[in-house]
């Protein structure tokens, strides 16, 4: 592939990469919004549930994270594993249509994570190897703003199905499948690999953070502590439904979400390049901050939509940062195997996080729940000002 083939500003497999995050997300969000209620309201489950099978779903795939990313460097190429984890949730996914009981969910929800696991290290390393080190944080904006584009698309599509064709949620997941395959077709027939990432050898797989300085490893630290307090989105669901958002208008409320997602995200990656990845992470976690405040006090209506496009803010400054972040402090013989380090500690961190969530929901209420995520997101904001200052 030619460096200089570009589409629309940016090198074809980053907009070819970004273009599949949009099927896939289309899909995935045409089920998501729907998910808790459809574990609560047809199948029975509780709060806690809820968080079992967001925690168990991320959390086990955060070691196929940790392996893909290395296996990616060692094998010196990246689409194969991305193809293959793409396709793998696309087969699995629609499945939640034929569940009739909870833990059908929860092992459909595993292995359609299983295939991000698998993908998502690779593809972050490979968008990295497509761009150089000053626009990084737009490459990977634009992969993010993609990604929310097909989630604004996705609860559209799901609430004019439900409001014109059907009241079936699960016609609705079955239709999910279509947008998906699309995805895995880009992946296949798009994409290239990039040969000759590195000349060098890669490290060997070990649960070690030797191979990196100190920068990468206190920035993992505070990434772990801040994903303790960040719980799955589902129970922004439920406390939205609690608070007065009709059902029917979830998908609508998960769209506003996602459409400040795809707005700022592109602005947040650009605002990395020029400000620094460190500023624009810690103004992204202050603001989670003050939603999480928000959402534990909220009571109206009006005050969790607010809320939902705030949140979106979050995600602008630093989804696209912190990718970009990693690719920085390390070097590129390694890139793969830091971004699976990096995309295991958050995965591990997503058990206990939506398990805690849901336990302290169902025990103590919401208002409480949402405090300590608030609260951790401060003192990993503080740390994370504290303890890394100089980068490359």
């Amino acid at each position: 592939m030619k460096k200089d083939e570009k589409i629309f500003g940016f090198e074809k497999n980053i907009f070819f990469l970004s273009l599949v995050s949009f099927f896939t997300d289309v899909s995935s969000e045409m089920i998501y919004p729907l998910l808790p209620i459809f574990l609560t309201s047809v199948l029975g489950a509780g709060a806690a549930f809820v968080g079992l099978v967001e925690g168990v779903a991320e959390s086990t795939s955060s070691l196929l994270k940790l392996f893909s990313g290395w296996l990616s460097d060692r094998l010196n190429r990246r689409k194969t594993l991305v193809a293959i984890g793409y396709t793998l949730s696309s087969l699995m996914r629609p499945l939640i249509a034929a569940a009739t009981a909870g833990w059908h969910v929860l092992i459909v929800r595993f292995l359609d994570r299983t295939g991000k696991g698998i993908r998502t290290a690779p593809r972050d390393a490979l968008i990295a190897d497509c761009c150089d080190a000053c626009d990084r944080g737009r490459a990977f904006g634009f992969n993010r703003a993609m990604d929310h584009a097909g989630a604004v698309a996705g609860p559209l599509i799901a609430f004019f199905l439900l409001h014109f064709v059907t009241t079936s949620y699960r016609t609705v997941f079955w239709l999910a499948f279509i947008p998906a395959v699309i995805a895995v077709l880009v992946v296949l027939f798009a994409v290239e690999e990039k040969e000759n990432i590195t000349d060098c050898k890669p490290i060997p797989l070990k649960l070690t953070l030797k191979p990196y300085d100190r920068n990468f490893k206190f920035f993992i630290f505070t990434i772990l502590l801040f994903t303790l307090g960040n719980s799955s989105d589902a129970f922004l669901i439920l406390r939205a439904k609690e608070a007065g958002v009709s059902i029917a208008l979830i998908p609508i409320l998960w769209m506003v979400l996602h459409i400040v997602k795809m707005s700022s995200s592109l602005p947040g990656g650009i605002i990395s390049d020029r400000m620094g990845r460190r500023k624009t992470i810690i103004s992204g976690w202050l603001i989670y901050s003050v939603v999480y405040f928000g959402f534990a006090y909220a009571g109206s209506r009006y005050q969790i939509w607010l809320l939902f496009a705030l949140y979106g803010i979050f995600f602008g400054l630093t989804e696209g940062a912190e990718k970009a972040f990693v690719a920085d402090l390390v070097p590129a013989e390694i890139r793969g195997s830091a971004y699976g380090i990096y995309n295991f500690i958050i995965g591990i961190g997503a058990l206990p996080s939506s398990v805690v969530m849901g336990i302290l929901w169902q025990k103590f209420g919401a208002q409480t729940a949402f405090l300590f995520g608030a609260l951790l997101a401060l003192v990993s904001s503080f740390l994370l000002t504290t303890l890394i200052r100089n980068t490359r």
